[in-house]
């Protein structure tokens, strides 16, 4: 009878006890349950994707992200790598309903005996549904009512997905050190290979991580405990056990390697401009591809020519401050820009000195000058008077412009000229064509900015600034036809679902190397007429053959450029272009100052050799097309005269226009031609051709 009296008191109590815990249970539903985030969006789960920045040839640069991850489909990822986090984290994943009860009961037994001062560890119990509740929605706080939610959000997780679905959520969202969210991007990180790709000894440190993702210290410890774990449940045997943890951890810095610097200037271009165009969101978190413009080797052997050059001078010199560079690779054509470099390290310097100092250009002006007299119908053999000029004024300071060499050489074709580099011939044909004309040149050529109102003699001869980008890009015009271009660093961008998208305002156009340049008409009007264009490159082909660029030449191949230096020699430049193919190179101090004895322009024409030379190595020579309209004749280079008449000097090949010809010869005493067979005699020309 007394026992019936204890079984119905014991009964009564159980029957008390699960009624108030599922009272309290109802009650943690109704108080946390109403208010909690909208769980159904994971039906359409698109996690943030790092970008990835790729070079012409497909190589991977960098890649762009608030968190790195790699989303990787439940079907593509290897069974045992998702076995093993289920041995791991959640042995009853795929049968409990979202919580784990036993679990459960054992947290709480474990919690309460650790309250009580006993030696157990803190428990929480969540199951991967739980953890992934956590994950998406809820905070890390230890409390009771973040319990509880994610409790209720497992339950409701479970009811409206697969458990496929949900482990897929689970493995692409964990976060597994060094900022690898998810299985794939840790297993590039830890491993440099894709998840198919991983052993079993690899699956078990992956799924090691949750636990303490940043501990490396203990990482051959927590992957053995997940081998014996998965041995537990049946998922492999002893042997395949023994020999996965025989195996050593070869943790490499794989996918995490630093970037080449030598490409870190480009790639922080590229990051610069889309941070502008398509904004933070789109390019940390959408996981676009971009294939970009640089080609690697190109990239190698323009960092390693710069940098040559810049260690040879900084080498042995005092000071803080060193001498820096930077040098630029375009196609003409396309303004694709294969090369780049800002100067002699990123990592000790990230400013940009192709694209974002300004310096002034020195005589790097000077084709545009000549130019401008070449379109008015000036021959390539018009004669400049090389000769002092005194009490010149350039606004309202008296100005005595001199030669670099400090010599006069009298009466000069305007050729040589140029190709000498010789400046008061020039100050007397910016005279003769007008300042407004030769900088209006540099101007439509986007060397100097559209709104540049500053029309002074000092600007036309090179005191104005721009960067050695829009440089290079205005001498593109000169070899391309006269056209425009826009450096492009971008080929095209394409979505985490492989489909092309827009940059910025213009679409961005896939282009291979063994296409051809664009035709005329898709590149817009042409700035300048063909037959000024291709006898100022004529020109600037024979400043690298026998003039100012001679240390730029190139063994086997047709090579057009310009030196240039600002007073003092405070900057260096070169600029250089084969058919197909250009270049341009500065030096200078980022606080401007003298460049010291034994450094100029051809110090910078040296670098763009060195650059060139392995660039051109498997090249075909090719020289500039020739335009219709032009004829050809042999002159003496010093005066201009046909060398049939005199073969005295260094006789060269000039381009005529129809209305142009050689020079007739100084003479004291009268002249006699012969035309068709008629003797005449007239008196004694002067050299002179069209002006």
């Amino acid at each position: 009878m007394r026992f019936k009296k204890i079984l119905k008191i014991f009964l009564n109590v159980i029957f008390w006890c699960i009624t108030a815990g599922i009272a309290a249970l109802a009650a943690l539903i109704f108080i946390y349950g109403h208010d909690l985030p909208d769980y159904k969006k994971l039906a359409t789960y698109a996690p943030p994707v790092a970008t990835r920045l790729y070079a012409a040839d497909g190589s991977l640069l960098i890649e762009y992200a608030a968190e790195r991850r790699v989303f990787i489909d439940f079907d593509d990822m290897p069974p045992q790598l998702i076995n093993a986090f289920i041995a791991a984290e959640d042995q009853n994943f795929w049968t409990h309903p979202g919580i784990d009860t036993q679990g459960i009961l054992r947290a709480a037994t474990n919690n309460v005996m650790r309250a009580l001062g006993f030696n157990a560890k803190f428990s929480g119990a969540s199951t991967i549904t739980q953890q992934v509740a956590k994950n998406f929605f809820l905070t890390s706080d230890r409390t009771i009512s973040r319990k509880v939610k994610e409790a209720i959000l497992a339950l409701r997780l479970e009811r409206s997905f697969s458990k496929k679905h949900i482990m897929t959520l689970y493995l692409n969202q964990i976060f597994l050190g060094a900022r690898a969210y998810g299985v794939g991007s840790a297993a590039l990180m830890y491993f440099n290979k894709p998840v198919q790709d991983l052993t079993l000894a690899e699956c078990a440190f992956l799924a090691s991580l949750p636990k303490a993702p940043n501990n490396r210290d203990a990482a051959v410890k927590r992957r053995n405990y997940v081998l014996r774990r998965m041995v537990d449940e049946g998922y492999i045997t002893q042997a395949q056990a023994d020999e996965a943890a025989a195996q050593e951890l070869n943790i490499n810095s794989g996918f995490t390697a630093q970037m080449e610097d030598a490409f870190q200037y480009f790639a922080e271009e590229v990051r610069r401009q889309l941070l502008d165009s398509i904004g933070r969101e789109d390019l940390y978190n959408n996981g676009l591809y971009i294939k970009t413009t640089i080609v690697p080797e190109l990239q190698r052997a323009a960092s390693n020519a710069l940098n040559k050059t810049l260690d040879a001078y900084n080498t042995g010199r005092g000071g803080d401050e060193k001498l820096q560079g930077a040098i630029i690779v375009m196609n003409p054509y396309t303004g694709r820009v294969l090369a780049m470099s800002g100067g002699r390290s990123f990592g000790d310097s990230s400013f940009n000195r192709a694209t974002q100092a300004m310096r002034q250009i020195g005589s790097t002006i000077k084709p545009f000058v000549y130019l401008a007299a070449l379109e008015k119908g000036m021959s390539p053999q018009a004669i400049l008077l090389d000769a002092p000029i005194v009490g010149w004024k350039d606004a309202y300071t008296e100005w005595k412009p001199e030669n670099n060499d400090k010599k006069f050489l009298g009466d000069v074709p305007l050729r040589l000229a140029l190709e000498t580099s010789r400046n008061v011939p020039t100050v007397r044909l910016v005279e003769q064509i007008g300042v407004r004309d030769a900088i209006d040149v540099a101007k439509r050529f986007g060397v100097y900015p559209d709104d540049m109102h500053d029309m002074n003699l000092s600007m036309a001869l090179g005191s104005g600034e721009t960067t050695l980008q829009n440089l290079v890009a205005g001498y593109s015009a000169f070899v391309n036809g006269g056209h425009v271009i826009r450096p492009k660093y971008v080929d095209y961008i394409q979505d985490r679902y492989g489909r092309t998208i827009y940059g910025g305002d213009t679409k961005i156009e896939k282009w291979s190397d063994d296409m051809l340049p664009p035709a005329d008409d898709d590149m817009g009007p042409a700035l300048s007429d063909p037959q000024s264009l291709y006898q100022l490159v004529s020109i600037l082909q024979g400043a690298v053959e026998r003039g100012t660029g001679r240390q730029a030449m190139v063994p086997g191949h047709t090579i057009a450029g310009k030196t240039g230096t600002t007073n003092d020699v405070k900057d260096a430049w070169f600029i250089g272009f084969s058919k197909n193919l250009i270049a341009g190179v500065y030096l200078g101090y980022d606080t401007p100052r003298p460049l010291g004895k034994g450094t100029g322009s051809y110090t910078a024409a040296h670098v763009f050799s060195d650059f060139m030379t392995p660039a051109l190595a498997n090249q075909k020579n090719q020289p500039f097309s020739v335009p219709d309209g032009l004829h050809f004749v042999r002159v003496n280079r010093s005066n201009g005269v046909a060398a049939t008449r005199d073969p005295n000097g260094v006789i060269i090949t000039e381009a005529f226009k129809a209305n142009q010809g050689p020079n007739v010869p100084v003479a004291t005493e009268p002249v006699v031609i012969h035309v068709d067979g008629e003797t005449i005699t007239q008196s004694a020309p002067t050299v002179g051709g069209v002006f």
